[in-house]
């Protein structure tokens, strides 16, 4: 099997997948947009993806993203940053990147609108309890302070919410909290509609919980290679 048709068959199965979930939450699939994260993964694998239909790419690292989006240039791809974000290189990430997921301190926002371009934000929310090592995002109590941040720097645009699940817990109370918190967040910025949660072993729980946006890697691209 070509490295193409690998690509077509996975992608294909994960699609099913979220038609399947959207058909049990009463959904339209046409409502969640697949971003597919190539990292560790080749730029060739980017342009096998594209000619298949995927009209989104996420990476979690700033060099690696970079050099990809270069290259790729050619595709009009869109763009999401995924990973973890440092102020010092907020910028150079806005000058490529399309959607910056990972935002969770004020630090960032003003490094990200320097640049200029019009880039859609999304508001990195922690579901894990107060104190766990390693936490990624902001906690709940800070977003409001956070998204009006956001919603007043231009060229900035606040679209939403990313979360990642919990590791070692079940993700449906996990989603179920952060559709929670959206909610709250759209009484105050009614256009930050975007929900970006769940990645290949979990979007479905996502799906029932209203993500717009799931995040997968490997379901459609496989094992990621051993050098990295």
């Amino acid at each position: 099997m070509s490295r193409r048709d690998e690509l077509a068959a996975n992608l294909e199965t994960v699609r099913g997948r979220i038609a399947a979930a959207c058909g049990e939450a009463g959904r339209d699939p046409g409502e969640v947009r697949l971003v597919v994260v190539t990292k560790y993964f080749p730029a060739s694998d980017v342009r096998l993806l594209a000619e298949l239909g995927v009209t989104d790419v996420g990476e979690n690292r700033h060099q690696e993203a970079e050099a990809k989006a270069a290259e790729c240039a050619d595709l009009g791809l869109t763009w999401h940053f995924i990973g973890g974000l440092q102020s010092n290189k907020a910028a150079a990430v806005a000058a490529y990147a399309d959607v910056v997921e990972s935002v969770d301190r004020v630090k960032l926002v003003a490094p990200l609108a320097r640049p200029g371009r019009a880039v859609d934000v999304l508001l990195q929310v922690s579901l894990d309890p107060p104190g766990r090592e390693g936490r990624a995002g902001a906690d709940p109590a800070d977003l409001a302070a956070l998204a009006a941040r956001v919603a007043e720097t231009e060229p900035l645009r606040l679209r939403g919410l990313m979360a990642v699940a919990p590791l070692g817990e079940d993700p449906d109370p996990a989603f179920a909290r952060l559709a929670a918190v959206h909610r709250d967040l759209l009484a105050d910025h009614p256009g930050a509609t975007w929900l970006s949660a769940g990645m290949s072993g979990d979007l479905e729980h996502a799906v029932r919980h209203g993500a717009t946006h799931v995040r997968i890697g490997s379901a459609v691209l496989g094992s990621r290679p051993s050098v990295q």
